[in-house]
């Protein structure tokens, strides 16, 4: 059974979009909305981390080690200035999106083996994710006519 793989994966994506969202929130504190957001979702996300512990613990008996294919590396640090914070965001936006499409690989290996423990998880944590990525949209498209059209 390969679910402990994007299990695995799923959590690790949790992880660094969480430790990615506190150094946006921290590298642009001079935005009130994005240092408070950020460190909100910051939190969101490593709650959606440990929610997944157990289920972790319970699929990984036979897993044999997660691929290294399996997890991309999105954000490598944060920018300065109006296109840094752009960046940022749109970086945060790519990694929210991997935990979302991935949220829904787990979900239908969730229905598979009839985990309904698991599902409910699924169902809260992809709602929230999917609440990340439009927070995301709507400010990167208040953020980019600034940081697009006016020099710095």
């Amino acid at each position: 059974m390969h679910l402990a793989h994007y299990l695995g994966l799923l959590h690790r994506a949790q992880v660094t979009l969480a430790e990615a969202f506190r150094q946006v929130g921290d590298a642009h504190a001079e935005e009130p909305d994005v240092h408070h957001l950020c460190h909100q979702q910051a939190r969101r996300c490593a709650a959606h981390a440990e929610r997944l512990r157990p289920f972790a613990a319970r699929y990984s008996e036979d897993a044999p080690a997660e691929p290294d294919r399996l997890h991309s590396q999105l954000f490598t640090g944060t920018r300065t200035g109006g296109i840094g914070l752009l960046r940022d965001l749109q970086d945060l936006y790519l990694m929210a999106a991997e935990c979302d499409i991935t949220w829904t690989v787990v979900g239908q290996a969730a229905y598979g083996v009839r985990d309904e423990d698991l599902l409910a998880v699924v169902r809260d944590c992809e709602g929230e994710t999917a609440m990340q990525l439009t927070w995301l949209r709507t400010r990167m498209k208040a953020a980019a006519p600034q940081a697009l059209v006016v020099a710095d």
